[in-house]
C-alpha cells in the first residue's frame, strides 16, 4: 500500500495563488495543517488581500505574499529564497500560474509552460532537496484537460499545457523518484469557474476561435473552484509520482492511464 503524504507541519509555495484556484488551494493546504504557505503572484493587490485573510484565519505567520513574474527565472528564484528565509523549510510546490490569451502567444507560453518549468526545476534541483523537513516532498503542476484533447479554440494554450504533462511524467518517473523522493504530479482541470473564463475576443487568434469558445461554455457549464482545490489535496496525499489526474464536471479526481506506452527502459 502506498504511503500517504502528510501535509501537516509542512511548508508550501504556490504560484498564481492570489485568486481563483490558487487561492483556494492555499486555503485548503492550511486547513489540512500546513505550517506556512508562500503566495507567489504578479497581482500584488489581490495577493496581499488574500494573505491578510489567511493570516487572520490561520495565524499571522501562516502565509506570506511574494510578488514575482513566474516566466522570469530570476524573479521566481528570489521568491523561493524569500520563502525558505521566512519558513526555513520547503516541502510542497504547486505551479498554478496560468493565462489564456492565445493572441499573445509568447506570454501565454511564458506563463503556462516556461513558468511551470522554472518553478519545477528550481524546486526539483535545489530548494526541495535542500530545505525539505521530511524524506518525501511534492510538486503539483496544474495542466488542463485542454492538453489531452484537440482544443481548436486555443491551440497555443493547449500546447503549453501539454508541455506541462510531458515535464511532469518525465521528472515523475521511477528512476527520478527513487533518487530524489520528490513526488511530481499533474492535475488536469476541466472548465472551472475562474476569472480566466472572462476572456474577450481579442484574447483569441481570431473571431472563429472565440465563437468556438462561446459554444464550449454553452455546452459545458463550469465546475466550482472547490472541485479542483479539493482534488489537489487528495492527490498530494495519495497520488503516485508521475501520475496525471483529471478533474472535471465536479467529480472526484480520476487518475489517467495512457494506452500508448513506447518501449522504454525507464
Amino acid at each position: 500500500m502506498r504511503k500517504m503524504f502528510k501535509i501537516a507541519g509542512k511548508v508550501g509555495l504556490i504560484t498564481g495563488g492570489a485568486t481563483g484556484i490558487g487561492a483556494a488551494i492555499a486555503r485548503n493546504l492550511l486547513e489540512a495543517g500546513l505550517k506556512g504557505i508562500a503566495i507567489v503572484d504578479i497581482n500584488e493587490r489581490d495577493g496581499l488581500e488574500s494573505v491578510s485573510k489567511l493570516n487572520e484565519e490561520f495565524g499571522k505567520s501562516s502565509s506570506v505574499f511574494i510578488r514575482a513574474d513566474v516566466s522570469v527565472r530570476e524573479q521566481l528564484d528570489d521568491a523561493f529564497k524569500k520563502t525558505v528565509k521566512t519558513f526555513n523549510n520547503l516541502d510542497i510546490v504547486v505551479n498554478n500560474a496560468g493565462r489564456l490569451e492565445d493572441s499573445e502567444w509568447e506570454a501565454t507560453i511564458g506563463i503556462n509552460l516556461v513558468g511551470t518549468v522554472n518553478g519545477t526545476i528550481l524546486a526539483y534541483e535545489h530548494y526541495l532537496p535542500t530545505y525539505k523537513s521530511d524524506d518525501e516532498t511534492v510538486i503539483v503542476n496544474i495542466s488542463s484537460m485542454a492538453a489531452l484533447h484537440r482544443y481548436p479554440l486555443a491551440p497555443i494554450y493547449a500546447s503549453a499545457k501539454a508541455g506541462i504533462i510531458a515535464l511532469t511524467r518525465s521528472l515523475g518517473c521511477g528512476p527520478h523518484y527513487k533518487r530524489t523522493k520528490i513526488k511530481t504530479l499533474a492535475i488536469c482541470p476541466g472548465i472551472t469557474s475562474t476569472a480566466i473564463l472572462d476572456v474577450k475576443e481579442d484574447h483569441f487568434l481570431g473571431p472563429a476561435y472565440f465563437r468556438m469558445y462561446q459554444d464550449l461554455l454553452r455546452s459545458s457549464p463550469p465546475q466550482p473552484i472547490s472541485a479542483v482545490s479539493n482534488a489537489v489535496i487528495k492527490v498530494i496525499k495519495e497520488g503516485r509520482s508521475g501520475s496525471l489526474w483529471a478533474v472535471e464536471h465536479s467529480r472526484e479526481p480520476v487518475e489517467l492511464n495512457f494506452q500508448f506506452e513506447p518501449k522504454s527502459k525507464l
